[in-house]
């Protein structure tokens, strides 16, 4: 109809065609790309010219005596090509991914205070996209879950460097750097401000503590700030040590991951420390060891649970 702009028609290319067109551009011959590609070099020749039809006519090769070169027009070809191969490669990939995923299986250990909110966001979301994956679920220590792991007995770790336990024979998934909190009473007279302390405030206060040592636990943060604390109480499990705070029995190292879960009758208190994070956190799986899908797609979860839980990321309060 006279007046009407005229639609202009974007060429439908298979990725087929796009394929045989990068081999031959990378081989600079047709021979060698048929050759790579397990077909006749008629058959190249056929989709190259295909190619080169649904584009308009446009030559893409310079047909020379020995081999052929890129045009122009080839040249710029090139990398739009790559980017839909990868594209649809990408995607099948993915796919595949989940198809696998769906039919597998999850073995994974985290240490304790992971499993007061990390874990259990990461697995809710983890469950919801995959709840064909049959899931076997550990819980202990950093160099414990690390053994199992190296033995073949779980595919993923949630692990610390609390400890110093070696994380060289792995490959570490970085999560987070966690911060650290001091558990009060309520009613405690740092609480009643609520600002940010040092540990040195606190360095004539009863401690209660995993170990009675305070090498290689928290408490290395006391160390690092020039006074070793008075392990007054033992107590390994994480609420028997809410227990022991509220009932005014002493204070305790909280990391960030657990401060989610704190009784309401503590009070956390920020640490100031000018020194390393208190402690990095990883998803660790043995090096040189192909990680399972499932495995793989647990790790994006932790992640994403690590944006869920305010204290990992915005660390110590100002």
């Amino acid at each position: 109809m006279a007046g009407m702009p005229k639609t202009h028609h974007e060429p439908d290319l298979s990725t087929l065609w796009l394929r045989v067109f990068l081999e031959v551009a990378r081989t600079g011959s047709f021979t060698v790309a048929a050759r790579q590609l397990g077909w006749t070099q008629s058959a190249v020749s056929r989709q190259v010219a295909a190619l080169e039809a649904a584009l308009g006519g446009t030559q893409l090769f310079d047909r020379l005596p020995r081999g052929v070169r890129l045009t122009e027009a080839g040249r710029v070809l090139v990398p739009r090509a790559e980017t839909v191969v990868e594209t649809v490669h990408g995607a099948a990939r993915d796919l595949r991914q989940l198809q696998e995923v769906a039919g597998g299986r999850l073995r994974f250990g985290a240490f304790a205070t992971a499993d007061a909110a990390l874990v259990p966001h990461a697995l809710a979301a983890f469950r919801t996209r995959h709840p064909q994956v049959r899931i076997a679920r550990e819980e202990g220590f950093t160099p414990g879950l690390l053994e199992r792991l190296t033995a073949g007995h779980l595919d993923l770790a949630v692990v610390s460097t609390t400890g110093g336990a070696p994380l060289d024979a792995y490959a570490l998934h970085h999560l987070l750097d966690e911060s650290l909190y001091v558990a009060v009473p309520a009613g405690h007279p740092l609480a009643a401000r609520g600002h940010p302390v040092r540990l040195g405030q606190l360095a004539d206060a009863d401690w209660i503590s995993g170990s009675p040592r305070p090498e290689g636990t928290l408490l290395d943060a006391a160390l690092r700030q020039g006074f070793r604390p008075r392990v007054a109480h033992v107590v390994g499990e994480w609420t028997a040590k809410q227990g022991y705070v509220a009932a005014g029995l002493g204070v305790t190292l909280v990391p960030a991951l657990a401060a989610e879960s704190v009784r309401p009758d503590v009070a956390l208190l920020p640490v100031l420390d000018e020194g390393a994070p208190a402690r990095a956190v990883y998803a660790a799986t043995v090096r040189g060891r192909s990680a399972s899908p499932a495995a793989e797609a647990f790790v994006g979860a932790l992640r994403e649970a690590v944006a869920r839980i305010p204290t990992c990321l915005n660390g110590p309060m100002a």
